[in-house]
């Protein structure tokens, strides 16, 4: 019994000491996981990576395939994802307001988030106003901390104004 019980012992061990290198089905798995997290992240030449090395050690992972096209399909999408994330990833570390139109609010963000992000974040705000319903509006607000995301919902509530991230600009239009 003691001579079972040493070799089981030793057996486990010896298992555990040794590091099994990932098959070719984990790894494949693991590049289709940082796939989808890049996608969701809104990084597409990431995810367009990760698919794609997974389907060349694995071609036969048909999800994997299906993500691929879709994301080629909805690149401007995930694009426009990416720039929301990024956008919200810069933290503003004040921004007041006091009866400034919302393209001096919109002007002053930007150069912060340019400044906070050290370059890598450029705003683009195009404000699309054709009847000139946000021109007149005066924002007034002391905030401090927070991600530029958050800056941007308070400018927008107080403007009376909606934002969509695109692909290469951040859009602001009357509600």
């Amino acid at each position: 019994m003691r001579k079972i019980l040493i070799v089981m012992i030793a057996g486990a061990a010896a298992a555990l000491a040794e590091p099994t290198a990932p098959t070719p089905a984990q790894r494949a798995d693991a590049y289709y996981a940082k796939g989808i997290a890049a996608e969701t992240a809104g990084d597409f030449d990431g995810a367009q990576t990760a698919y794609t090395k997974a389907l060349q050690i694995n071609p036969d992972l048909a999800n994997c395939r299906y993500r691929l096209k879709e994301l080629q399909l909805n690149r401007v999408a995930v694009t426009a994802k990416g720039r929301e994330v990024k956008f919200g990833k810069v933290m503003v570390p004040a921004f007041q307001l006091d009866g400034a139109t919302l393209q001096e609010a919109l002007d002053a963000l930007s150069l912060i988030i340019g400044k906070e992000s050290k370059g890598q974040v450029a705003a683009n705000f195009v404000v699309q106003d054709p009847n000139a319903k946000l021109a007149t509006t005066k924002l007034t607000m002391n905030l401090k901390n927070l991600p530029a995301s958050a800056v941007m919902k308070y400018l927008m509530t107080q403007a009376n104004a909606k934002v969509r991230y695109d692909e290469h600009a951040v859009v602001i239009e009357p509600k």
